[in-house]
């Protein structure tokens, strides 16, 4: 039995840091253990210029550790507006690594997502150019569509379409759920990748409702049926390139998931790599480890994989793990914390 394993140092595909005091309490985190995170956009307001990201990217770099290494990436948030100089000037000068397309009102602060797609093809067509990914948050947000069936219809209606009409555009379809998902990105060609979360390799929706309503497990895209579970775990731990770590980490203060109309978000930043090492240990795959979380998204972005390694092993973490993080006057944020023991460390030693 595997008891320790050292692999390069991961990075982090989908990260939502917040702002002002949330952003100070929650960067540190991410930042001691990956190297490199895509950081989200949904701001209110969103970061939608050249200017709102640079601005942004001055206050992630303020609320991180004097000493580390950790690299923010930043993205623009697609609107109907989105300028295509912006893209062209943002992909040379190396400020900008991938635009966020969130259907309007399909999660947290994306109102002023898209909701009419023939008004952003200048911008696609910009970015296919340029080279700068697309990340697609895949649900519709047709009222008449089941919440359980909007990324199956979001493929069908508009992603399908997309890719026909801007073929190498790349794109990674973003916290896939469905096993339609882990299918239609399996199957698709080198242009299109996909990230998986740690909570929906690890529950189901019936985890979200088990002894009553569980808030903190709550995150959209919702945790599908068990079937699907099974899907992404199978498409996780296969060795693809097409498939890499995003954690989708998304804060929100305790008062505003324990309340009648909660959030939707899992902040699991601290325990997200324990958790994705023991699901691909279940599944024999710990050799797989490390493709998944280090070296499929580089290969996919056009990077270098980080030059520093960590370590693992096979042991019950410090409980501190879990402990809420403080977010200022404000409250506190509760960690992933799934109804089963976690069985391994990220160790220093």
């Amino acid at each position: 039995m595997t008891t320790e394993i050292d692999i390069i140092r991961p990075d982090d595909w989908h990260l939502h840091l917040r702002d002002g005091a949330m952003l100070k309490a929650v960067a540190p985190v991410s930042a001691a253990l990956y190297g490199r995170a895509i950081v989200m956009p949904n701001l209110v307001p969103p970061v939608r210029t050249l200017e709102d990201l640079r601005a942004y990217r001055s206050r992630v770099q303020a609320a991180l550790p004097g000493d580390t290494r950790f690299r923010p990436l930043m993205t623009l948030y697609l609107t109907e507006t989105t300028d295509p100089a912006a893209i062209t000037e943002g992909a040379a000068s190396g400020e900008l690594t991938a635009v966020k397309l969130y259907p309007a009102g399909a999660t947290t602060n994306s109102d002023a997502g898209v909701k009419d797609f023939s008004r952003v093809h200048e911008v696609l067509e910009a970015m296919q150019k340029a080279g700068v990914p697309l990340l697609v948050h895949g649900e519709v947000t047709d009222p008449a569509i089941d919440i359980f069936d909007r990324e199956a219809v979001f493929i069908e209606r508009v992603l399908a379409p997309l890719r026909k009409d801007f073929p190498a555009l790349r794109i990674v379809m973003e916290h896939i759920t469905t096993e339609e998902g882990a299918s239609f990105v399996g199957e698709g060609d080198e242009n299109l990748a996909a990230t998986i979360t740690p909570q929906h390799l690890i529950i189901n929706r019936t985890d979200i409702f088990k002894g009553g309503i569980r808030p903190h497990l709550y995150c959209l895209p919702i945790a599908k049926r068990e079937n699907h579970r099974q899907a992404l775990r199978k498409a996780a731990t296969s060795g693809s390139p097409k498939f890499f770590l995003g954690t989708d980490s998304a804060p929100h203060l305790v008062s505003l998931k324990e309340c009648a109309c909660g959030c939707a978000g899992i902040f699991n930043a601290p325990v997200a790599i324990p958790y994705v090492a023991q699901v691909f240990d279940e599944e024999g795959a710990l050799d797989k480890l490390e493709g998944f979380v280090s070296r499929n998204g580089p290969a996919f972005y056009r990077l270098p994989v980080n030059e520093d390694r960590i370590r693992l092993r096979r042991e019950a973490p410090d409980p501190a793990i879990f402990r809420s993080v403080d977010a200022g006057e404000d409250g506190s944020v509760v960690v992933f914390r799934p109804d089963r023991p976690l069985e391994w460390s990220v160790v220093s030693d």
